[in-house]
């Protein structure tokens, strides 16, 4: 492969190593202890807030919104769920952490309200990745599961409750853009000719090249409908067909209106997707393996590993959840902006292994 990439594929690969080698670099010089991960949790769980609420104040205002949740919304996730592991390790060791731990409910309420009002691939995303998280942590302090009746009647009660929430918002306030039912109708409207598209044009390595937005000068592999930032592609100058707000095309029907199986599978072909869905299970598998050996660590009384610890909880939760949402229910959330943060997620599981072999 050469070094200057050739197309979206090549790109991928090359800032994907970088984000690899910078991420496991750092993850594995710098002091994780339990007190730097905790506080940065806090201060970043704060800055998201904030974030998502002025995102949602320009969007009333109607002025500049960026959508933060698409490409933030999993890295909160992190914060949020490495902050409540941490408190839950200082209350094990008998710290009192009620009034922390009751501020990092309202950071998680507000995340809610914010974010769910903004998108609702979002409040779907932060929902599932509660669930998960609180299990995860659940597992790793030896706990009561969390997958109780009551539990999960919960979650589900409050994601029907931010629905419903968010039809009444769009009704009252005359916005559609906040109506999870005209995004529903749009799904009806376009997936069939989505999937008939994908399927009838994907071939084991790429697809139909004239089937592409760009018909006849399609590569028919790796033709944009799986890409980096634009803007990262800018900045370099590279050659790549971009897609700019083309919101009605057959872009749009790949990016918003399918999962992302069918996006990755239709851009690099179905070989591409079978490796997707196997690097999705290898990180995930490995990250559970960590954290086993991390827990037995600190049943051990060894508090070396407390910091790294929680912080693999909160990145393994994100990136579970992340992929569950991007692969089976909305392409965008593991594409453009979301990928750089898919890759940074899965190298911020699998960094872990250079700390646990190293001893």
């Amino acid at each position: 492969m050469p070094l200057i990439a050739e197309n979206h594929f090549q790109f991928i690969l090359e800032v994907g190593i970088l984000i690899f080698a910078s991420v496991f670099f750092i993850l594995n010089l710098a002091p994780i202890s339990l007190s730097i991960v905790t506080l940065l949790a806090l201060i970043l769980s704060i800055a998201f807030t904030f974030l998502f609420g002025v995102d949602l104040g320009l969007l009333f205002l109607s002025f500049g919104q960026h959508e933060l949740t698409h490409p933030l919304g999993s890295i909160a996730l992190l914060t949020v769920i490495t902050g409540f592991a941490s408190l839950k390790i200082m209350e094990n060791s008998g710290v009192n952490v009620r009034k922390i731990k009751i501020f990092f409910t309202m950071l998680v309420v507000l995340i809610t309200i914010f974010g769910g009002l903004m998108h609702r691939s979002f409040l779907l995303l932060w929902i599932v990745g509660l669930f998960i998280g609180f299990l995860i942590i659940s597992k790793s302090f030896r706990e009561k599961s969390l997958l109780s009746i009551k539990q999960i009647i919960t979650f589900l009660g409050i994601g029907i409750f931010g629905f419903i929430g968010l039809e009444i918002v769009s009704e009252v306030l005359s916005m559609e853009v906040f109506s999870p039912l005209l995004r529903v109708a749009r799904i009806g409207e376009n997936s069939l000719g989505s999937i008939k598209m994908v399927l009838g044009n994907t071939y084991l390595i790429g697809h139909n090249p004239e089937s592409t937005y760009w018909q006849s000068a399609g590569l028919g592999f790796a033709d944009g409908y799986i890409s980096l930032p634009m803007q990262l592609i800018l900045i370099f100058g590279l050659p790549f067909p971009l897609f700019f707000g083309l919101l009605s095309t057959k872009k749009d029907l790949i990016d918003y209106m399918l999962p992302g199986t069918m996006g990755y599978s239709y851009d690099f072909g179905y070989l591409g997707l079978v490796v997707l869905l196997a690097f999705t299970a290898i990180t995930t598998l490995v990250g559970l393996k960590l954290l086993t050996m991390y827990r037995e660590k600190r049943e051990r009384n060894n508090k070396m590993y407390l910091g790294r610890e929680v912080l693999l909880i909160g990145s393994l939760t994100a990136f579970i959840t992340q992929a569950l949402i991007g692969l089976f229910v909305s392409n965008r959330s593991i594409n453009g902006i979301a990928l750089t943060t898919f890759l940074f997620l899965a190298s911020m599981v699998l960094a872990h292994t250079i700390s646990i072999k190293r001893e």
